[in-house]
């Protein structure tokens, strides 16, 4: 348990901090399945709409420093070839 008041904060900060973290990433996740399952479905449209959907939340999530820019870049560039493939 913390004792001094600044370790009582922090404490807070982390709890809030870590709800928002968890909701960007399920946010994030379910972008990226919804993209995979019509790209599986072969919807050419649909996966060309889901890919921008799933793009803008990577760049978003590394920004926040969800994720690292690398990773990012590495999930994108899978997505892409996935979606290119379709094409």
């Amino acid at each position: 348990m913390a004792n001094s008041p600044q370790a009582r904060k922090r404490a807070r900060q982390n709890v809030t901090r870590r709800a928002r973290n968890t909701s960007q990433r399920s946010s994030l996740r379910s972008s990226i399945k919804k993209l995979l399952k019509l790209v599986a479905e072969n919807n050419k449209e649909g996966a060309a709409t889901a890919y921008k959907a799933a793009v803008s939340n990577i760049d978003r999530a590394a920004a926040k420093g969800l994720h690292h820019k690398n990773r990012a870049a590495r999930l994108k560039r899978r997505l892409n070839n996935r979606l290119r493939a379709l094409a």
